[in-house]
């Protein structure tokens, strides 16, 4: 390995990524803590509401009755979930164009509606929605051929980064970039396991595991994180939405031409969703 490829995998490696990463959960903060929060409500409302037969047993068939149905009225009310506000419009046609890498898309390309998500592998917000909310939207929306959803990289430090660098990698042939098929199951694996790696004191080892688990071997994880070109188109696909989509936190949605910023929960993007079909 030339000095110049020892000094790139220091910079995305080394204990400063993980000062770094301090920016990272700054910047994704940002986002509205109302649509975090709307699940914990829903949830609350709806173990209220079925406690309230179980009160009720022993009495009358006709006031057991009367407690069901006041009982399913708040139940209702908890599944009437607020479409988000946008923070503003973008060009879809503009956002669709080809960038710096191949967009990582799954659904139907004619797919009545289209969303593009930025996130950044070390942002604990993006690791939330892709856990609880992704396969679910996957399975409603993406398989029967509503939805079509992009994955973009935005990565807030270098260790970010690295990771997304080596999802792009075929662990087999790292001069060759991954297919959909490949690249969704390592995000989900690296959002999973994000507490494990993101802040490791030993960011480099602690990724090196993590891509054993997907085919790697040392020289072929040596060799992803030593291709300048795909760091700097990588950081490229991040600048673009920056300065042409009005990208400024993570997770950022593009959804039929509109932004929004910030996790949502199943309910919130499937109301969304449905607003739009």
């Amino acid at each position: 390995m030339s000095l110049s490829e020892m000094s790139l995998m220091k910079r995305l490696l080394t204990g400063a990524a993980v000062a770094a990463l301090a920016v990272t959960l700054a910047a994704c903060s940002d986002e509205k803590k109302e649509t975090a929060k709307a699940p914990e409500t829903n949830q609350t409302t709806g173990e209220t509401a079925s406690s309230t037969p179980a009160a009720a047993s022993g009495t009358s068939s006709e006031t057991t009755a009367a407690t069901t149905e006041t009982a399913q009225a708040p139940a209702a009310e908890a599944k009437s979930v607020d479409i988000p506000s946008s923070e503003g419009s973008v060009d879809m046609a503009e956002v669709l164009k080809p960038g710096a890498l191949p967009d990582m898309a799954l659904g139907e390309a004619n797919a009545p509606v289209t969303i593009v998500e930025y996130m950044s592998t070390t942002c604990p917000h993006c690791a939330q929605f892709h856990n609880n909310t992704f396969d679910a939207i996957k399975a409603k929306y993406v398989d029967s051929g509503k939805v079509r959803f992009i994955v973009r990289e935005f990565p807030f430090d270098p260790r970010a980064a690295a990771a997304f660098m080596l999802a792009r990698c075929n662990p087999q042939d790292t001069t060759k970039l991954t297919e959909a098929a490949q690249y969704f199951p390592m995000i989900s694996m690296l959002m999973k396991q994000q507490e494990t790696w993101a802040a490791a004191q030993d960011g480099r080892e602690a990724l090196l595991q993590m891509s054993k688990l997907a085919g790697f071997t040392q020289e072929s994880f040596q060799a992803c994180l030593t291709n300048q070109k795909l760091l700097d188109d990588v950081n490229a696909v991040r600048e673009r939405a920056a300065k042409e989509f009005g990208v400024a936190a993570t997770p950022t949605f593009l959804i039929n031409g509109k932004r929004y910023a910030g996790d949502m929960s199943v309910d919130t993007m499937s109301a969304l969703i449905d607003s739009m079909l």
